[in-house]
């Protein structure tokens, strides 16, 4: 019984986060009107996203990572009841193994992100790219207040010439992106073996 109702919801969990997948592409065409269905899924999933906003913060002007926590947390619920529908039980260390590996999930995607943001802006830097269109305007829009607290985090107070910021920057996040890929792959191992 444990099993059907845990493969319920894992199946349950999996398709919600097809929704919010859905709800999410939609906002991208803001200003159409797509009638009852999309009301619907609105209806449906802008709670849970809200809750996600709310409660992380994680908007930087037009740029809205909430919907990836929400997902990161739906994906999260659905390995750990696939789990216990596949073992019949879990550990502990099991469930923390799973969580692991779900924030490393996001948090790798959002470094990803910005090691392509930083590329991309490195690249108009250096080929003097007409920063006036509207693509290269967003890169900047991300680029600028990223590069900012990297440099920040990484020179502190001290002045940097622009692409030694950039060049840095992007070096220092690419090695947390790989250091981060081997610690959480070595912290989940370890959890996997801790007693039930």
């Amino acid at each position: 019984m444990i099993r059907f109702v845990m493969n319920l919801l894992a199946s349950l969990a999996g398709f919600y986060s097809l929704l919010i997948v859905a709800r999410v592409m939609l906002s991208w065409f803001s200003g159409m009107r797509y009638g009852k269905p999309v009301e619907l899924l609105s209806r449906v999933t802008d709670p849970y996203l809200d809750f996600w906003r709310r409660a992380l913060g994680l908007r930087a002007g037009f740029l809205d990572l909430s919907p990836l926590a929400a997902m990161a947390a739906l994906s999260l619920v659905q390995t750990v009841c696939a789990e216990i529908a596949r073992r019949g039980s879990i550990s502990l260390g099991i469930i923390l193994a799973i969580s692991l590996s779900a924030i490393w999930s996001a948090a790798s995607f959002i470094l990803g992100f910005c090691i392509i943001v930083l590329i991309l802006y490195c690249f108009a830097y250096l080929t003097g790219r007409n920063i006036y269109h509207p693509f290269w305007r967003i890169i900047d829009a991300v680029a600028g207040p990223l590069l900012s607290r990297t440099t920040r985090l990484i020179f502190g107070r001290r002045d940097v010439n622009e692409i030694t910021g950039i060049i840095v920057s992007i070096a220092a996040l690419a090695a947390m992106w790989i250091g981060g890929r081997f610690v959480v792959w070595f912290l989940a191992g370890l959890l996997t073996r801790l007693p039930v």
